[in-house]
């Protein structure tokens, strides 16, 4: 499987309410320090909705590229609709980050 595969593979996963960041992303899909690429990956997603991209935000919470319709004030009303905890105007990564396990 590919870098590609495994990232839309893991974004899938991602439940609603939870996050995960670019980076562990990049991680679980085993390029550590790839977390630019899965940003790539995430803005030309194909398979959105069923490949969440709104859910994958910076590692400090910010959200950052959205390219559908409405950017990112759009990313954090989807984020707010599915629960998601805001500080500001950045996730609460310690109330809101998933923890990476695929069922």
């Amino acid at each position: 499987m590919s870098f590609k595969d495994r990232v839309y593979t893991i974004a899938r996963h991602i439940p609603k309410g939870k996050v995960a960041t670019y980076g562990q992303i990049a991680k679980l899909a085993g390029s550590p320090g790839g977390g630019r690429a899965v940003g790539s990956l995430m803005k030309t997603n194909p398979f959105a909705p069923r490949v969440p991209c709104h859910r994958v935000v910076a590692s400090d919470g910010s959200l950052t590229g959205f390219s559908a319709p409405g950017g990112i004030k759009k990313k954090k009303a989807l984020l707010k609709a599915e629960g998601v905890v805001f500080k500001k105007d950045n996730v609460d990564i310690t109330k809101s980050l998933w923890n990476g396990k695929i069922k």
